[in-house]
């Protein structure tokens, strides 16, 4: 076994690598960019080595200075994490010719899986059914006429990599040219390499994939299947452990399909082959690509099979055979994990950032949480956003599904928005619940999964919050020295004007913070009472006794968290503030940090309501800024490649007749 192990990765997935390390008695060592010098997995670390700025392509992306500290820093063994250079077949090459051992397959299996073109025509050789679609195209012209052969609805995928990243869906020629478009681009980004697959896409189709595990002396094994249909832009949210999909007979057959894949390329090590399935025909199966690393997922897999994978992953790079035949493997019970991101449902997804004022994680029986985070940690745009996974195991599904959704009430990440909100609603779904899922259902229902606007307890928490700032410490003798509204023959009320997400109101309170009544806008006063508490905030409100974990930012902005809900809580600004100058223009501001792709046009142009006319990237994600009315755009104050802050003014569109 090794004695050092590098590992080439940051956030949760290093930390949760890290841990195993630890309790196999290995050192480990971390990488780390600038962005990440004070991150969680360099403390946890026995070692840590600076590889660059905070560019990924100049650090964790950088095959030359990753070797070079594995090889300075006395590692036998480089383990790669997931996403970054761990399916790169030229990392693993790398790593050979340093004379370290890549913890993962060998070059030639990620070179044959790493093509999704090859990889096709490598398993349907072994007998493996795969998706009718075309390959080898890669002009507008032959993706279309591909298209028409294989039938619409078509998905476009990157040959070159995975993770949704560049997929689009079509659904009709006049939709094609603008997708390829984008898919390109964003393949190229991501991978270096434009070229496309097209796939006829399978109508409501199930995400199930099988977990592999081979070693070097001819044993390849299965883990049995999770459940990933549940994504959003084909990106996993939810993952669970079995599928409630199927039966006995079709997990068998769906698992000696993965492990002939995996013999096909001469697979070593721990890796994922993903299928796709009907849910009107589930014993029909079809192979989508198997990801020659660890998942994202494994957990669920941890959890119900007792089997530790990275352990595994480093058992087998040292040569050693499989511990585990398929006779040995036993599902127990089942697991849930959801993926906590940093980003904005109430704004579209959109990647957030900031810095981690005060975070809460969950524990408890069957509760497990994989996580980068600590208070201090600094999420900012150079990286992908997710930020945690919350794991919740349970002798059934049921059982694990309510342990998850109770974990996730006891997860807070304060000075940061995250999606944890919205995956507790999803959870609540009576589909979900039922499992009867497909990878269309979180689009279907996303209106119905995004909360609409602040509950108004967080706002009455907030006006409370704000009114114990104000009040004195120590015992009170001057009334005047008391925010009460008190004067002279009468009382008057407190006015806060609050800003919390998209929503801004007046809260009124009198009173004190111990015995107040606060009404929001013209609503009716509701008796209430606060009190600090060491977690943050504990208030009575409308016969509810509420509690709420609370952090402030250095701009004064109050963070309050309760039940998987996040809110922050500013000051409105003046109403009189805003510039009347432009009021009859649209202003184009950033809707997150990131850099800006793509210009679509010039100062001067003509554009319509809902026209493109910037892309903007941040965490491997691009979001296109269109025209918020029709008009000239009388400012443009960015260009390709800039760098650029939330809510940053990049344009101006000023209707026609006004633009003189």
């Amino acid at each position: 076994m090794f004695d050092t192990v590098l590992v080439a990765n940051r956030g949760e997935i290093a930390v949760r690598v890290i841990g195993t390390l630890r309790r196999m008695g290995i050192r480990s060592v971390a990488v780390y960019s600038d962005a990440d010098a004070g991150a969680r997995h360099v403390r946890e670390a026995d070692a840590a080595v600076r590889i660059g700025p905070a560019e990924a392509a100049r650090s964790y992306l950088s095959l030359p200075d990753v070797v070079r500290a594995a090889v300075e820093s006395g590692a036998q063994a480089v383990h790669p994490g997931y996403g970054f250079l761990s399916e790169n077949a030229a990392f693993a090459k790398a790593c050979e010719e340093a004379g370290l051992v890549f913890v993962g397959p060998p070059v030639s299996a990620i070179d044959a899986m790493g093509d999704k073109i090859r990889a096709k025509a490598t398993v349907s050789a072994a007998g493996v059914p795969v998706v009718p679609g075309e390959s080898g195209v890669d002009t507008v012209g032959d993706i279309a006429a591909a298209a028409e052969r294989v039938g619409y609805p078509v998905l476009l995928k990157p040959s070159a990599g995975g993770g949704g990243k560049g997929m689009r869906l079509v659904t009709e020629p006049g939709e094609l040219a603008e997708a390829v478009e984008s898919a390109q681009r964003e393949a190229r980004g991501a991978f270096g390499d434009d070229r496309l697959l097209v796939e006829r896409f399978v109508e409501s189709p199930r995400h199930i994939e099988i977990q592999v595990l081979a070693d070097a002396h001819g044993n390849v094994i299965h883990l049995g299947e999770r459940e990933c249909s549940l994504q959003r832009r084909h990106q996993k949210i939810i993952e669970e452990a079995p599928s409630a999909l199927l039966d006995e007979a079709t997990r068998e057959r769906m698992g000696s399909s993965a492990v002939e894949a995996a013999r096909s390329v001469g697979y070593v090590g721990a890796g994922t082959v993903e299928f796709i399935v009907s849910s009107a025909r589930p014993d029909e199966f079809f192979f989508l690509e198997m990801n020659t690393r660890l998942q994202v997922e494994h957990p669920v897999t941890e959890l119900v099979t007792g089997l530790d994978l990275v352990e595994w992953q480093l058992r087998v790079a040292a040569g050693e055979p499989l511990g585990v035949s398929q006779q040995d493997v036993r599902l127990e019970g089942h697991a849930v994990e959801a993926r906590v991101y940093a980003e904005d449902p109430t704004r579209g997804f959109i990647p957030t950032g900031g810095t981690v004022l005060g975070l809460a994680e969950p524990s408890g029986t069957g509760v497990r949480v994989d996580s980068g985070l600590s208070e201090g940690s600094v999420v900012g745009s150079n990286y992908d956003p997710m930020l945690a996974k919350v794991i919740a195991w349970g002798p059934d599904r049921a059982s694990a599904l309510h342990r998850l959704d109770r974990a996730l009430a006891d997860t807070a990440v304060l000075g940061v928005h995250t999606n944890v909100a919205f995956l507790r609603a999803l959870l609540q779904d009576p589909d979900v619940r039922a499992g009867d899922l497909d990878t269309g259902l979180v689009e279907r229902k996303l209106s119905a999964l995004v909360s609409d606007g602040v509950p108004g307890d967080f706002l009455v928490a907030g006006a409370l919050d704000r009114l114990l700032a104000l009040y004195p410490s120590g015992p009170v003798v001057d009334p005047w020295d008391v925010p009460s509204g008190w004067r002279l023959g009468a009382s008057a009320s407190v006015t806060f004007r609050l800003r919390a997400e998209q929503t801004e109101s007046l809260v009124r309170v009198e009173g004190s913070p111990e015995d107040a009544r606060v009404s929001i806008g013209d609503a009716e006063p509701v008796e209430a009472s606060a009190e600090r508490t060491a977690a943050g905030l504990a208030m009575r409100h409308d016969g509810e006794y509420l509690r709420y974990r609370r952090a402030e930012s250095p701009d004064g902005t109050v963070w309050l968290a309760r039940e998987g809900r996040g809110v922050a809580l500013g000051e409105r600004p003046n109403l009189l503030a805003s510039h009347a100058e432009d009021a009859e223009a649209g202003p184009v501001t950033s809707p997150m940090p990131g850099t800006v792709l793509v210009v679509k046009v010039a100062k001067g142009d003509v554009v319509a309501a809902g026209a493109p006319l910037l892309v903007v990237e941040a965490m491997k994600m691009e979001h296109t800024i269109t025209a918020p009315v029709d008009g000239v755009v009388t400012e443009l104050h960015v260009q390709a490649g800039q760098q650029v802050a939330l809510d940053e003014a990049l344009a101006l569109v000023t209707p026609e007749e006004h633009a003189s």
